[in-house]
């Protein structure tokens, strides 16, 4: 952001970028803040090895480890067709990344100010809302995964602690959730900083992890180990649903990423920083999850597939510890850069005047706290319940995600065939503008599929709309919303006006 005396906001062209030369009419607008405007030329500094760094982090983590069981148990997939269908799946998610990433990189801006442009700046809190609570949902849960690896990294050195029990790991949940928000509030630049340290060591941990189980079993009959899907089943049934639910895995990154990409040095940074870090280290820690599965039984007498509580069983206090202080880097890692930075900016998107980046952040650990709070009460025997983090896991998050998947759609239209890649940046946070209230062609686009997609969840009718939900619902999100706003006439560029 700069400044000037005007008090007229104007867009300043930079080579590729764009950077706002804030005036009165923008400073002083209820919907702008210093935390979600764009970002200046000079901060924008991370390069391809940055953002390839990012996603590697985000990458190893506790549920990608256990994705190659979900396809075999749940989606009725050998393991070879298992890893394959990861592989292409996160090729697949690779398009909306990308393509969601240029108006970050080009304009600076943050996903919450992004839809403004397609769903008007009131209506932007509609998706934006609902992104953050499955952000938040995601938070708590791994959250969970890191403060059970605190518990047992100070079991293994502190005498006494492992006697607390399930206490021991409600005190590990609010020290990790600590640690998250602290990197979170420190800014971009630490985050940046942990990625890009955080990267290199958990690659090398994790191909010294498969060195160490591929002796205990078989590889070979481990990729032929038969598929559970009945004999006579087609194939391709159960890999376009397990194709689905892999590409909704990233499905809401695919929406915010613009808060990341809004500090890429430019867009050739972040589209080869995103193919070079996602789909291979996906793919990587997949198989390792499925390789140290199967040789779990040899290593410590029993299958587990949890990668905490099967190191946790190693008859070795230093690899324990190693092992344990690894998890959680790589968990605050995938925590801190997925399911903190988007809620911290939707958040503010509310009420930028009021909720600023600190107060968006402590929002969202607070949120996250309470989604997982029977989980932690349970843990102190205050309650007692049948559910588990497993099935919050499984069930109602990944479909909740599957309701996103209309904006991906919205938001990529509207850059490249309304826009044609062209917003008026002042506009963006004006309380009275071009982009101000409410744009129904958005809402409108937006609420027709996750209408289909509920009456599919609750009816059992439409179940293919839902068993395909991220591509369905993206296409007719995208189709609605160029039908629509193709109709609407709307400013764009540095005062361009656009017919449509």
């Amino acid at each position: 952001m700069t400044g000037n005396t005007t008090g007229t906001s104007s867009a300043v062209k930079v080579g590729e970028f764009y950077e706002l030369n804030t005036g009165e009419d923008v400073s002083g607008s209820a919907h702008y803040n210093e935390d979600i405007a764009p970002t200046q030329v000079k901060e924008r500094t991370w390069s391809v090895w940055n953002i390839a760094a990012l996603w590697i982090g985000m990458s190893i983590c506790v549920p990608t480890y256990t994705l190659g069981g979900v396809l075999t148990a749940y989606f009725g997939l050998s393991v070879t067709e298992a890893l394959i269908t990861i592989l292409l799946a996160n090729v697949v998610v690779l398009v909306p990344l990308i393509l969601n990433a240029f108006p970050g990189t080009k304009y600076g801006i943050p996903f919450p100010v992004l839809l403004r442009s397609s769903f008007g700046v009131l209506g932007s809190n509609v998706p934006c809302l609902i992104r953050a609570l499955v952000a938040c949902g995601w938070f708590g849960i791994q959250t969970m995964f890191g403060g059970i690896a605190i518990h047992i990294l100070f079991s293994t050195l502190i005498p006494g602690w492992a006697a607390m029990g399930s206490s021991g790991e409600v005190i590990g949940f609010f020290l990790f959730m600590a640690i998250n928000l602290y990197i979170v509030i420190k800014g971009s630049e630490s985050i940046k900083i942990m990625e890009t340290l955080s990267a290199p060591l958990l690659l090398a941990v994790s191909i010294g992890l498969m060195m160490w189980a591929t002796p205990q079993i078989s590889v070979t009959e481990l990729l032929l180990t038969p598929a559970n899907r009945p004999a006579e089943a087609s194939f391709w049934g159960y890999f376009f649903g397990g194709l689905t639910a892999m590409v909704g895995f990233w499905a809401t990154l695919s929406l915010n990423i613009p808060d990341f990409s809004r500090f890429a040095k430019s867009q050739k940074d972040q589209i080869m920083g995103q193919i070079i870090g996602l789909p291979l280290t996906m793919f990587f820690f997949a198989s390792l999850g499925v390789v140290l599965t199967a040789a779990s039984f040899n290593l410590v007498g029993e299958t587990i597939s949890d990668p905490v509580n099967l190191i946790g069983r190693i008859d070795s206090p230093f690899w324990v510890v190693i092992a344990m202080i690894m998890i959680i880097i790589a968990t605050l890692s995938t925590n801190t850069a997925a399911n903190v930075v988007s809620p911290t900016n939707d958040f503010q998107n509310i009420a930028p005047k009021k909720i600023n980046h600190t107060r968006g952040a402590l929002l969202t650990g607070a949120f996250g706290a309470l989604l997982m709070s029977w989980e932690l009460l349970k843990k102190l025997g205050v309650i007692h319940s049948d559910v588990s983090v497993e099935a919050m896991y499984s069930g109602w998050l990944l479909g909740y995600s599957s309701l996103l998947g209309p904006v991906a759609g919205i938001m990529i239209v509207d850059y490249f065939l309304i826009k044609r890649q062209f917003l008026n940046l002042p506009e963006l946070y004006k309380t009275q503008g071009i982009y101000s209230g409410f744009n129904s062609a958005g809402l409108i686009a937006f609420a027709i599929p996750v209408a289909l997609t509920l009456v599919a969840i609750t009816t059992g009718a439409l179940s293919w709309f839902y068993d395909y939900g991220w591509f369905t619902g993206s296409l007719l999100g995208g189709l609605v919303y160029y039908v629509a706003a193709s109709k609407q006439t709307v400013m764009v560029g540095d005062g361009i006006a656009q017919s449509n």
